[in-house]
Protein backbone atom coordinates (compact mmCIF):
# COMPACT_ATOMS: atom_id res chain seq x y z
CA UNK A 1 0.00 0.00 0.00
CA UNK A 2 1.46 3.36 -1.04
CA UNK A 3 0.87 6.50 0.98
CA UNK A 4 1.25 9.75 -0.96
CA UNK A 5 1.53 13.33 0.28
CA UNK A 6 1.39 16.64 -1.55
CA UNK A 7 3.93 19.39 -0.94
CA UNK A 8 1.34 21.21 1.16
CA UNK A 9 1.71 18.46 3.72
CA UNK A 10 5.45 19.06 4.03
CA UNK A 11 7.03 21.69 6.22
CA UNK A 12 10.65 22.93 6.18
CA UNK A 13 12.31 22.69 9.56
CA UNK A 14 15.76 23.38 10.88
CA UNK A 15 18.16 20.64 11.97
CA UNK A 16 17.56 21.60 15.60
CA UNK A 17 13.84 21.01 15.38
CA UNK A 18 12.05 17.72 15.97
CA UNK A 19 14.64 14.90 16.07
CA UNK A 20 14.70 12.15 13.51
CA UNK A 21 13.65 8.65 14.45
CA UNK A 22 16.88 6.74 15.25
CA UNK A 23 17.78 4.39 12.42
CA UNK A 24 18.14 1.45 14.84
CA UNK A 25 14.42 1.69 15.61
CA UNK A 26 13.53 1.04 11.98
CA UNK A 27 14.11 -2.71 12.31
CA UNK A 28 10.77 -3.64 13.86
CA UNK A 29 8.29 -1.64 11.82
CA UNK A 30 9.97 0.15 8.89
CA UNK A 31 6.67 1.58 7.63
CA UNK A 32 5.88 3.21 10.97
CA UNK A 33 9.30 4.29 12.16
CA UNK A 34 11.09 5.18 8.94
CA UNK A 35 8.59 7.23 6.94
CA UNK A 36 9.92 10.30 8.75
CA UNK A 37 12.58 10.66 6.05
CA UNK A 38 14.38 13.93 5.27
CA UNK A 39 15.37 15.67 2.05
CA UNK A 40 18.00 18.46 2.07
CA UNK A 41 17.06 22.01 1.03
CA UNK A 42 19.25 24.78 -0.29
CA UNK A 43 18.78 26.84 2.88
CA UNK A 44 20.31 24.11 5.02
CA UNK A 45 17.00 22.99 6.45
CA UNK A 46 15.18 19.84 5.51
CA UNK A 47 11.80 18.60 4.48
CA UNK A 48 10.06 16.43 7.02
CA UNK A 49 6.68 14.81 7.21
CA UNK A 50 4.43 16.93 9.40
CA UNK A 51 2.30 13.88 10.16
CA UNK A 52 3.58 12.18 13.34
CA UNK A 53 4.39 8.52 14.03
CA UNK A 54 1.08 8.09 15.82
CA UNK A 55 -0.77 8.55 12.52
CA UNK A 56 1.15 5.73 10.88
CA UNK A 57 0.82 3.56 14.00
CA UNK A 58 -2.93 4.00 13.90
CA UNK A 59 -3.05 3.30 10.18
CA UNK A 60 -0.89 0.21 10.63
CA UNK A 61 -3.08 -1.16 13.44
CA UNK A 62 -6.24 -0.73 11.38
CA UNK A 63 -4.85 -2.41 8.26
CA UNK A 64 -3.24 -5.38 10.06
CA UNK A 65 -5.56 -8.26 10.89
CA UNK A 66 -5.20 -10.30 14.05
CA UNK A 67 -3.89 -13.40 12.27
CA UNK A 68 -0.92 -11.62 10.69
CA UNK A 69 -0.18 -9.87 13.99
CA UNK A 70 -0.28 -13.22 15.81
CA UNK A 71 2.21 -14.66 13.32
CA UNK A 72 4.48 -11.66 13.78
CA UNK A 73 4.23 -11.92 17.57
CA UNK A 74 5.02 -15.64 17.61
CA UNK A 75 7.97 -15.07 15.29
CA UNK A 76 9.27 -12.29 17.55
CA UNK A 77 9.25 -14.45 20.69
CA UNK A 78 10.30 -17.77 19.12
CA UNK A 79 14.01 -17.50 19.95
CA UNK A 80 13.72 -15.67 23.29
CA UNK A 81 13.50 -18.68 25.65
CA UNK A 82 10.17 -17.51 27.12
CA UNK A 83 11.72 -14.05 27.55
CA UNK A 84 14.83 -15.09 29.48
CA UNK A 85 17.07 -14.23 26.51
CA UNK A 86 15.21 -11.06 25.53
CA UNK A 87 17.19 -7.85 25.24
CA UNK A 88 15.57 -4.48 25.96
CA UNK A 89 15.09 -4.03 22.21
CA UNK A 90 13.43 -7.47 21.99
CA UNK A 91 11.09 -6.58 24.87
CA UNK A 92 10.12 -3.29 23.22
CA UNK A 93 9.37 -5.01 19.92
CA UNK A 94 7.25 -7.73 21.58
CA UNK A 95 5.41 -5.09 23.62
CA UNK A 96 4.65 -3.07 20.49
CA UNK A 97 3.25 -6.03 18.54
CA UNK A 98 1.28 -7.21 21.58
CA UNK A 99 -0.40 -3.81 21.91
CA UNK A 100 -1.38 -3.81 18.25
CA UNK A 101 -2.86 -7.29 18.68
CA UNK A 102 -4.70 -6.26 21.84
CA UNK A 103 -6.26 -3.41 19.85
CA UNK A 104 -7.85 -5.99 17.50
CA UNK A 105 -9.40 -7.97 20.36
CA UNK A 106 -13.09 -8.56 19.65
CA UNK A 107 -13.81 -10.39 22.89
CA UNK A 108 -14.53 -7.59 25.33
CA UNK A 109 -15.66 -9.79 28.25
CA UNK A 110 -13.19 -12.73 28.32
CA UNK A 111 -14.20 -13.88 31.81
CA UNK A 112 -17.59 -14.79 30.36
CA UNK A 113 -16.09 -16.84 27.54
CA UNK A 114 -15.48 -20.59 27.47
CA UNK A 115 -12.37 -19.87 25.36
CA UNK A 116 -10.54 -19.06 28.58
CA UNK A 117 -11.04 -22.57 29.98
CA UNK A 118 -8.22 -25.11 29.79
CA UNK A 119 -4.45 -25.45 30.01
CA UNK A 120 -2.27 -22.76 28.44
CA UNK A 121 1.47 -23.02 27.74
CA UNK A 122 3.52 -19.96 28.65
CA UNK A 123 5.43 -18.81 25.56
CA UNK A 124 6.75 -15.47 26.80
CA UNK A 125 6.77 -13.29 29.89
CA UNK A 126 8.60 -10.32 31.37
CA UNK A 127 8.14 -11.67 34.92
CA UNK A 128 11.53 -12.17 36.55
CA UNK A 129 9.96 -14.22 39.34
CA UNK A 130 8.90 -16.80 36.75
CA UNK A 131 11.96 -16.65 34.51
CA UNK A 132 14.39 -16.61 37.48
CA UNK A 133 17.02 -14.97 35.29
CA UNK A 134 19.11 -14.14 38.37
CA UNK A 135 19.95 -17.85 38.67
CA UNK A 136 22.42 -19.82 36.53
CA UNK A 137 20.62 -21.29 33.52
CA UNK A 138 20.80 -24.85 34.86
CA UNK A 139 18.87 -23.79 37.98
CA UNK A 140 16.00 -22.14 36.12
CA UNK A 141 12.76 -23.80 34.99
CA UNK A 142 13.90 -25.37 31.72
CA UNK A 143 10.83 -27.43 30.87
CA UNK A 144 7.47 -26.13 29.78
CA UNK A 145 5.39 -23.94 32.08
CA UNK A 146 1.59 -24.03 32.04
CA UNK A 147 -1.26 -22.01 33.47
CA UNK A 148 -4.74 -23.52 33.66
CA UNK A 149 -7.96 -21.59 34.21
CA UNK A 150 -11.56 -22.68 34.73
CA UNK A 151 -13.97 -19.75 34.74
CA UNK A 152 -16.93 -21.90 35.78
CA UNK A 153 -15.26 -22.82 39.10
CA UNK A 154 -13.09 -19.67 39.30
CA UNK A 155 -9.96 -21.76 39.80
CA UNK A 156 -6.45 -21.40 38.38
CA UNK A 157 -3.29 -23.49 38.49
CA UNK A 158 0.36 -22.78 37.64
CA UNK A 159 2.41 -25.82 36.64
CA UNK A 160 6.18 -26.06 36.23
CA UNK A 161 7.78 -29.09 34.59
CA UNK A 162 11.48 -29.97 34.46
CA UNK A 163 13.45 -29.75 36.71
CA UNK A 164 11.34 -28.57 39.69
CA UNK A 165 7.77 -29.74 38.92
CA UNK A 166 6.31 -27.15 41.31
CA UNK A 167 2.59 -26.35 41.24
CA UNK A 168 0.29 -23.71 42.73
CA UNK A 169 -3.49 -23.48 42.80
CA UNK A 170 -5.55 -20.34 43.35
CA UNK A 171 -9.05 -18.96 43.67
CA UNK A 172 -10.07 -16.24 41.24
CA UNK A 173 -12.19 -13.27 42.29
CA UNK A 174 -13.62 -11.29 39.33
CA UNK A 175 -13.02 -7.55 39.59
CA UNK A 176 -14.66 -6.82 36.22
CA UNK A 177 -15.24 -8.70 32.97
CA UNK A 178 -11.49 -8.73 32.13
CA UNK A 179 -9.62 -8.67 35.43
CA UNK A 180 -9.44 -11.07 38.38
CA UNK A 181 -7.78 -11.05 41.78
CA UNK A 182 -5.65 -14.17 42.24
CA UNK A 183 -5.48 -15.71 45.73
CA UNK A 184 -3.18 -18.73 45.99
CA UNK A 185 -4.40 -21.38 48.40
CA UNK A 186 -2.00 -24.33 47.98
CA UNK A 187 1.44 -25.20 46.64
CA UNK A 188 3.03 -28.51 45.73
CA UNK A 189 6.81 -28.83 45.82
CA UNK A 190 8.37 -31.21 43.28
CA UNK A 191 4.83 -32.26 42.42
CA UNK A 192 4.64 -34.29 45.65
CA UNK A 193 4.91 -32.23 48.84
CA UNK A 194 1.72 -30.21 49.56
CA UNK A 195 1.97 -26.88 51.36
CA UNK A 196 -0.99 -24.73 52.37
CA UNK A 197 -0.78 -21.06 51.54
CA UNK A 198 -0.57 -18.59 54.41
CA UNK A 199 -2.61 -16.09 52.44
CA UNK A 200 0.34 -13.99 51.29
CA UNK A 201 0.36 -15.13 47.66
CA UNK A 202 -1.88 -12.63 45.87
CA UNK A 203 -1.99 -10.68 42.64
CA UNK A 204 -4.19 -9.58 39.77
CA UNK A 205 -4.46 -10.72 36.18
CA UNK A 206 -6.14 -9.00 33.24
CA UNK A 207 -6.96 -10.79 29.98
CA UNK A 208 -6.26 -8.30 27.20
CA UNK A 209 -6.50 -10.61 24.16
CA UNK A 210 -8.22 -13.97 23.77
CA UNK A 211 -9.09 -16.32 20.94
CA UNK A 212 -9.14 -20.11 20.43
CA UNK A 213 -5.34 -20.33 20.24
CA UNK A 214 -3.69 -17.37 21.93
CA UNK A 215 -4.08 -15.39 25.13
CA UNK A 216 -2.35 -12.21 26.24
CA UNK A 217 -2.58 -11.26 29.90
CA UNK A 218 -1.07 -8.50 32.03
CA UNK A 219 -0.33 -8.62 35.74
CA UNK A 220 -0.78 -5.91 38.32
CA UNK A 221 2.99 -5.31 38.38
CA UNK A 222 3.05 -4.56 34.66
CA UNK A 223 4.29 -7.95 33.49
CA UNK A 224 3.27 -9.30 30.09
CA UNK A 225 2.22 -12.94 29.58
CA UNK A 226 1.70 -14.61 26.18
CA UNK A 227 0.22 -18.11 26.24
CA UNK A 228 -0.83 -20.81 23.76
CA UNK A 229 -3.82 -23.11 24.30
CA UNK A 230 -2.76 -26.77 24.57
CA UNK A 231 -5.71 -28.52 26.28
CA UNK A 232 -9.17 -26.90 26.39
CA UNK A 233 -10.61 -29.86 28.36
CA UNK A 234 -8.21 -29.58 31.32
CA UNK A 235 -9.84 -29.16 34.75
CA UNK A 236 -8.14 -27.38 37.64
CA UNK A 237 -8.32 -29.31 40.95
CA UNK A 238 -10.91 -27.88 43.34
Amino acid sequence: MAVCFSHSQLTPITPNSLPLVPRKQCKSFPLINCLLATRPLKNGGSWKWRTRISFFSSLFAKTQDSESLKEELLEAIAALDRGADATLQDQERVEEIARYLEATNKLKEPLKSDLLNGKWELLYTTSKSILKTQRPKLLRPNGKIYQAINVDTLRAQNIETWPFFNQATANLVPLNSRRVAVKFDAFKIAGLIPIKSRGTGRGQLEVTYLDEELRISRGNQGNLFILLMVDPSYKVPL
